[in-house]
């Protein structure tokens, strides 16, 4: 009961957020939070936004197979925020894009445009809905269920909380709804952290001392080139992950869109990039705390990453306190995800598909359309019952922002000059070529492809886009509206 009584004091701060933030809320409101959004709040609510429900679980748990070495993909997210702040914000501001995919448009073509949206609204619907589906099946089993509330009872009714307090104000209330849940997730975190040390008898130097010394506290891999988690591979992986899943994303880039000038929104987006590293030093700690604390126990640890920090925090071995605060912070962590994009799928379905910014019925329609869709797409995940569905979903998305890479960045270093017309069909053979060519490189040469098959993806695409501006019939009347 305790569990149900917090998330309602939770829902009702949110709630009463969202009523100062939406009175007299317009479309401008809702797309761009009229261009007035303090960047300090934009900056710490996106820390939240970035790390979803998902993401709050399954860190801790990566300890088990890879050690710390997560955290050199977390070292080159710095430089790929950097990169985003002052290659693609400048252009974003410059042309004033309420959109980021209409550069698609002015610099290549109508149909890359349609594409860059459509790849955008297919990734995001798949890989939003299986997040917040994992979610929703963790908090089924470790609180709804013990109120007997059925699943799709649970779905609708999240769901429906995302839809109510974003239908209004949009993206200006969720930069102030971010900024809450984000300090509710910091939080529980941290007392989650020091809770388990406490249950040692470990003070909190004890307990950083502890991890410290211990084999999986290992960051840096530099001696096995053929490993995944080699530290080049990693470090240069994840400045490419941040300029296409956030600087080519119009759920990470709308609020940063949203301060009052490029300047401010260069601070806001180098100031979170900065902030990944400690944040998920403090996820992987915690990890590691989790198995010190397995190993005084009976628990077994033959189990996924995914459970490890569930089969302490929800299960009530740490006490009741340490269960209201893991529900906290999944709910805190997945929501600022859920809700950023529902309000990037209205704005793209809106501005990019039906071309009719202005038009308050459609954007009200489409938003409650779009949460409607959220739910179906989750109740199929849960009508599946299947992992291997989950990891073609997962596998799915992780291909799709390929092409974006490779479209945007011939889009600013190849000229405005393409085979508009062939750009559909190149955005589609990309990731099918890199799936063909992941295959053959694990089966042939022992070599597993990690976070640089998206670089690969991007390149491929570049190359197809490249060779289309050679066939006249494809780029007849077909460049972007600007030219250079």
């Amino acid at each position: 009961m305790i569990i149900i009584i917090t998330l309602i004091v939770y829902f009702c701060v949110i709630f009463a957020v969202s009523r100062i933030t939406s009175a007299n809320a317009t479309n401008a409101t809702f797309y761009m939070a009229e261009r007035k959004s303090p960047w300090y709040m934009v900056a710490f609510g996106m820390v939240g936004a970035s790390v979803s429900g998902v993401t709050f679980v399954s860190v801790p748990g990566m300890v088990l197979k890879s050690d710390m070495t997560y955290l050199q993909t977390c070292m080159g997210f710095i430089p790929g925020y950097f990169a985003v702040a002052f290659i693609l914000l400048p252009v974003y501001y410059r042309m004033n894009l309420t959109s980021i995919y209409a550069y698609l448009g002015h610099r290549l073509g109508e149909r890359s445009y349609m594409t860059g949206a459509c790849f955008f609204l297919l990734s995001k619907m798949s890989g939003a809905a299986v997040s917040f589906y994992v979610v929703c099946i963790i908090l089924q089993r470790f609180v709804f269920d013990g109120i007997g509330m059925a699943f799709p009872v649970t779905v609708v009714c999240m769901v429906a909380l995302i839809w109510l307090y974003t239908r209004s104000g949009g993206v200006k209330t969720l930069v102030w709804t971010d900024s809450v849940q984000t300090l509710c997730m910091l939080l529980a975190l941290i007392l989650i952290i020091v809770n388990v040390a406490h249950s040692m008898n470990m003070t909190a130097s004890d307990a950083a001392k502890a991890v410290a010394a211990s084999d999986m506290s290992r960051i840096f891999v530099f001696d096995d080139w053929m490993s995944t988690g080699n530290f080049w591979k990693q470090f240069i992986s994840g400045m490419f992950i941040v300029v296409v899943m956030t600087g080519l994303d119009q759920d990470k880039m709308q609020k940063n869109l949203t301060c009052k000038t490029l300047r401010e929104a260069q601070k806001d987006m180098c100031t979170y990039g900065f902030a990944f590293v400690p944040v998920n030093l403090l996820f992987l700690s915690l990890g590691v705390l989790l198995v010190f604390l397995a190993g005084q126990g009976d628990e077994a640890l033959s189990l996924s990453g995914d459970e490890l920090l569930p089969m302490f925090a929800a299960t009530g071995d740490l006490g009741v306190a340490v269960v209201v605060l893991f529900t906290i912070g999944v709910v805190a962590s997945s929501f600022s995800s859920a809700d950023s994009a529902l309000t990037s799928m209205t704005t793209s379905f809106c501005v990019d598909i039906c071309r009719r910014p202005d038009d308050v019925r459609l954007r009200r329609m489409a938003h409650f359309g779009i949460s409607v869709m959220f739910v179906v797409f989750i109740l199929f995940f849960r009508m599946m019952n299947s992992t291997s569905v989950i990891d073609a979903i997962y596998i799915l998305c992780s291909y799709t922002y390929g092409p974006l890479l490779g479209m945007f960045a011939y889009g600013l270093f190849a000229g405005g000059k393409v085979g508009d017309r062939l750009v559909p069909y190149v955005a589609v053979m990309s990731p099918v070529l890199c799936f063909i060519i992941e295959r053959w490189a694990k089966g042939s040469l022992g070599y597993t492809f990690g976070y640089e098959l998206l670089m690969l993806n991007g390149a491929l695409t570049f190359a197809g886009l490249l060779m289309s501006r050679h066939i006249p019939w494809a780029v007849a009347g077909t460049t972007g509206r600007n030219g250079r």
